[in-house]
């Protein structure tokens, strides 16, 4: 198979794995750069050319949900080191690439694919002298020593658990360890990074929505403990989506609202200095379908509007509906000489004042928009 082939399948085979945005259902029809490149958001804010690609997706694992599981009929493949890198560099010199997303399958080992990931990028780096953005997967049961040189040569790393817990793993996957496989290498990757080795653009990680039975309480409990003790950077949902050729080729897709509630609730978690107390979960565990988590909380507590716009804190307005961490930001900004008196001053900081005007004050009045609370 000649290098275009290979490129074709294995860049294919990558896009089961989140990296640079949200994953919603919409993003996932992306506009080609190329045939294998994605415009992705950095975590600056800049947006890039990436290439995604797998090493290999020839896999000793069998994991239920995964095309590329061992027993699964499907063309496989891997790249060697110098052909993948120079493929890549190639890319980059005809200014159709502008970063790297590598992930793999594990093909014989973990040790020897982890070996052959890190080969490609201190090639990429070393080599051809590629100074750009690199993102690199850590793989399940990966070694010590692999987790520091991937915190060393990447811009950002990061581990799948794909399953918030042990009990949930087991359903997916019979070779993966949670503790072991998977948590061990986040803590080390923690554990560089803290010590200033690298990755400054952080370690994330990826849950599969819907395919083991989980709630979305658990999935949201795990990630807001990753956030407090293991240096999590931000989480990525992948709603599951069935595949033929393996055991849940029968199981429902994951409606994709799901799993935009649940890229809200982190967005909360990471921007609004909510907790996972503040989530509203139903008795099955799972957040509201039918309003954003936000306006959730706003409706459980009355007693907290309304919110005076001139007086309240950043946090206080950060918990109004319809304002957001850069429109905090201005009202805060402009307080500091004019009072807000009328919902077009609202408006004008980039507020969602519709959304807004049930929940606040403006000069100790209530906004002309202003409905019933509840």
């Amino acid at each position: 198979m000649d290098r275009y082939e290979k490129m074709k399948l294995l860049a294919r085979a990558a896009q089961y794995d989140l990296c640079a945005s949200c994953g919603t259902q919409a993003s996932r029809v992306r506009d080609d750069i190329g045939r294998w490149l994605y415009p992705a958001a950095l975590p600056d804010g800049k947006r890039v050319a990436l290439l995604k690609v797998l090493q290999s997706n020839l896999c000793e694992n069998d994991c239920a949900y995964c095309a590329n599981r061992r027993s699964r009929d499907t063309h496989r493949c891997e790249f060697g080191p110098e052909e993948l890198a120079a493929a890549f560099v190639e890319l980059v010199r005809r200014g159709r690439a502008e970063g790297l997303f590598l992930s793999s399958a594990v093909c014989r080992s973990t040790a020897r694919t982890m070996e052959r990931m890190i080969a490609t990028v201190e090639l990429v780096r070393f080599k051809y002298h590629f100074c750009g953005y690199v993102h690199l997967k850590l793989l399940p049961g990966c070694e010590e020593a692999a987790v520091e040189r991937a915190v060393q040569l990447a811009d950002r790393v990061s581990v799948n658990l794909e399953a918030p817990n042990a009990e949930r793993l087991r359903r997916l996957s019979a070779s993966k360890g949670f503790e072991r496989d998977l948590m061990q290498a986040m803590r080390w990757a923690k554990q560089f990074r803290d010590q200033g080795l690298g990755a400054n653009a952080g370690l994330t990680t990826q849950f599969v929505v819907g395919a083991a039975g989980e709630s979305d309480y658990e999935i949201m409990r795990t990630v807001d403990q990753l956030y407090r003790e293991s240096g999590l950077t931000r989480a990525y949902f992948s709603a599951f989506q069935p595949i033929s050729g393996t055991p849940l080729e029968t199981l429902s897709a994951t409606p994709p609202l799901r799993e935009h509630r649940l890229y809200q609730s982190d967005y909360l978690f990471r921007r609004y200095g909510f907790a996972l107390q503040d989530l509203t979960f139903d008795d099955s565990g799972n957040l509201c379908t039918d309003m954003d988590p936000k306006m959730a909380w706003a409706r459980r507590h009355p007693e907290f509007f309304p919110v005076e716009i001139n007086r309240a804190s950043r946090e206080q307005l950060l918990r109004v509906p319809g304002i957001g961490p850069r429109s905090a930001t201005r009202i805060l900004r402009i307080r500091r000489r004019d009072k807000f008196l009328h919902i077009e001053d609202l408006r004008a900081t980039g507020a969602v004042a519709s959304r807004a005007a049930p929940f606040i004050l403006l000069g100790g009045r209530r906004a002309p928009l202003q409905l019933p609370l509840w």
